[in-house]
């Protein structure tokens, strides 16, 4: 407080120097999630259920190390208890699931193209799911951005005779999840979410390799030590960004995170359309430029509505109290 009795004209929060490490964990997250393809391409001849299955066991084992490390037990055994925190992770487990099945199949049949138009629509789709589900009001700006990414899956859908259904489900499957998520808000940490949730889908990963052992049979152990190690260090690539990414929260604000997000997806498909070299026809380029073009409203909006909260913010510093 000033003498005068209003506020000292400091430099308020939003003003304040943006966290360098807040960025570095912020960045160093979402380039790990772009280059996550060349991972699961490198576990050939391992299939997509084999691999999703050991991402879960062993992300599981990663997690208890880390709870061990940390001494972290009672905090999670806290959280065992709570039958709503519990039944909530088992849904957001199951939704995860989902996107990682879809994901690591689209990883390992050449479709990182149509898996990062997915990382890509999912800020809008969760701005959609945002009116149906949680009945916000879009202003004109939104509805404009979201319109343009419906016409971008009409134009992708008709180009290749089917709707891109690797990309929707990505996106609606990982907007529904962090629904989910928002519900447990900050009551469960990233290692603790995760550790819920694959304890969750423990069972279904054992069922998913008992399926591949009677059927085409388990690779782990049988290719090469390197290859093994990959699956092995599953539980590692998946955690690692989660920690990151949650050390950057903390540390920046929401508008730098809704920019840094794009990383990925841009990645992703560097990785498809340069490394892999996955076919990009005319009406793929007209989608993806539209999506484009609805994400460039959408962050302009989002800058916008940034800048006016920050004005009134300082308006509010500046009234006597």
């Amino acid at each position: 407080m000033s003498r005068s009795g209003s506020l000292t004209p400091t430099t308020p929060p939003d003003h304040a120097p943006v966290s360098r490490s807040g960025l570095a964990f912020a960045v160093s997250a979402y380039v790990l999630w772009g280059f996550l393809p060349i991972y699961f391409i490198a576990l050939a001849p391992s299939g997509p259920v084999e691999i999703v299955a050991w991402r879960v066991l062993f992300s599981l084992v990663f997690c208890a190390l880390l709870i061990t490390v940390t001494r972290a037990w009672r905090a999670l055994g806290v959280l065992f208890r709570d039958r709503r925190i519990l039944l909530t992770m088992g849904l957001a487990g199951l939704l995860i699931f989902i996107n990682w099945q879809t994901y690591v199949f689209a990883a390992t049949t050449n479709q990182v193209v149509e898996a990062a138009l997915g990382y890509f629509i999912n800020p809008i789709v969760t701005v959609f799911l945002g009116v149906l589900v949680q009945r916000e009001r879009l202003n004109v700006t939104q509805w404009v951005a979201v319109g343009i990414s419906i016409l971008a899956v009409v134009v992708l859908a008709v180009g290749y005779g089917q709707l891109p259904w690797i990309a929707l489900v990505l996106a609606f499957s990982f907007g529904f999840y962090g629904l989910i998520k928002k519900r447990v808000g900050p009551k469960v940490d990233a290692v603790s979410g995760l550790t819920l949730e694959t304890v969750w889908l423990a069972p279904l990963a054992i069922v998913q390799l008992v399926f591949v052992a009677l059927t085409t049979g388990l690779t782990i152990g049988t290719v090469s030590p390197w290859h093994t190690a990959l699956l092995i260090g599953l539980g590692a690539v998946t955690a690692v960004p989660l920690l990151l990414f949650a050390a950057a929260s903390r540390r920046l604000p929401l508008i730098y995170m809704g920019f840094i997000q794009y990383f990925a997806p841009f990645i992703q498909f560097l990785v498809g359309v340069v490394v892999l070299q996955e076919p990009m026809p005319p009406e793929r380029w007209v989608g993806f430029a539209l999506v484009w073009v609805a994400l460039i409203v959408l962050t302009v909006d989002l800058v916008r509505g940034a800048r006016s909260s920050r004005r009134t913010a300082d308006e509010v510093l500046e009234e006597p109290i």
